[in-house]
């Protein structure tokens, strides 16, 4: 397994990646934002487009290319594609108007918070105590265990450590971005998601706890568009169900590019078929809701819980995970957030011995 030392050569290919996001980013705010919403503004904006989904090519650490592909060639291309409709969280209603929160808002996985009113419901104390402070820990040792003793490892022990990697890695990247932006910017941003473990059903784990930011954009860019199409042929009240299949099937094919661009090969699809049945499975328990409507019964909590948990868990080492670890990117990530562990303290135990 080859792995890319992230030396300065990397950090070099990385500088110039964010400094060409940055001049992107200043072109759609002093110029496609001057021109009419609509075909025009899209029209100005297709090379950004293109120049965002080449991005991730110019580097070759497997986790400087994955924060590429999720905040640049997935997320911003997204948030772009609304703004040339004068939509989402950089358009002129949603985003500060200054240059730097245009660039902070389109750049990184943000979602800023509406200001609060007395009407606006109060945010329960978390169940567990995550935040940076524990889930860096948490990350270093998983990542420790995984690396010195993954060959000795129960399979099944190895793929829930990597569903944890997954939710801690989504929690600290938004949550160091947040800090970083709420520092220099004072926004008070929305967290990156809110417990999914303690989710109830399928349509709470995806719609309103797991990843929120990912859930606002492809609520806004597929969801809408599609329930809208749908409601003039289905009425509103079942133009949801193809509108909420969109959206995952979207969302897995984000995911297939994803890990494309990180291994280089063909994808197998099935990742996609995660996120179809996942979306299936949310509108299947949507139709049990309705056919359910009036009656008393519902799982209680404890039961419905796990269960959901269960689902989404036992399907990710289905379909989710083995292609990962069939093509060694896991195996990547982990040395390279070895690597960069080791060097820092390294670099920081020499620094205490000046």
């Amino acid at each position: 397994m080859t792995v890319v030392v992230v030396d300065g050569g990397e950090i070099n290919n990385l500088s110039r990646v964010w400094l060409a996001v940055i001049a992107s980013l200043c072109y759609c705010h002093f110029i496609s934002a001057t021109l009419p919403k609509g075909k025009c503004r899209l029209f100005s904006l297709s090379p950004i487009f293109y120049i965002f989904s080449i991005l991730p090519l110019h580097t070759n650490s497997a986790f400087f290319t994955a924060v590429t592909v999720f905040f640049i060639t997935w997320l911003a291309n997204f948030k772009l594609l609304l703004f040339a409709f004068d939509r989402g969280p950089i358009s002129s209603s949603g985003a500060p108007k200054s240059l730097p929160a245009f660039i902070a808002t389109a750049a990184l996985p943000l979602k800023i918070k509406p200001p609060q009113t007395d009407a606006s419901p109060k945010k329960s104390k978390k169940v567990l105590p995550l935040n940076l402070a524990t889930e860096i820990p948490i990350s270093v040792v998983l990542i420790s265990i995984l690396y010195e003793c993954r060959d000795y490892i129960h399979p099944k022990i190895v793929l829930v450590a990597y569903c944890c990697l997954v939710f801690l890695s989504v929690e600290i990247l938004v949550e160091v971005s947040s800090l970083l932006v709420g520092a220099f910017l004072g926004f008070e941003l929305e967290p990156a998601s809110d417990e999914p473990y303690l989710s109830s059903s399928l349509r709470e784990f995806w719609g309103r706890r797991w990843n929120l930011t990912v859930s606002s954009i492809l609520h806004q860019t597929v969801y809408r568009p599609v329930w809208s199409a749908a409601a003039a042929v289905l009425g509103g009240d079942w133009a949801a169900l193809p509108a909420v299949l969109a959206a995952f099937v979207v969302s897995g094919l984000m995911h297939e590019l994803f890990f494309w661009y990180i291994t280089r090969v063909s994808p197998t699809w099935e990742m996609t078929m995660f996120f179809v049945v996942q979306g299936v499975c949310v509108v299947v328990e949507f139709g049990v809701k309705v056919a359910l409507a009036g009656r008393k019964w519902r799982l209680p909590w404890f039961v419905s819980g796990p269960l959901t948990v269960g689902f989404v868990v036992a399907t990710s080492f289905w379909l989710f995970f083995p292609p990962v670890m069939r093509n060694g990117a896991d195996v990547r990530v982990i040395e390279e957030f070895r690597f960069v562990g080791e060097l820092f303290w390294s670099t920081m135990l020499a620094y205490l011995r000046i």
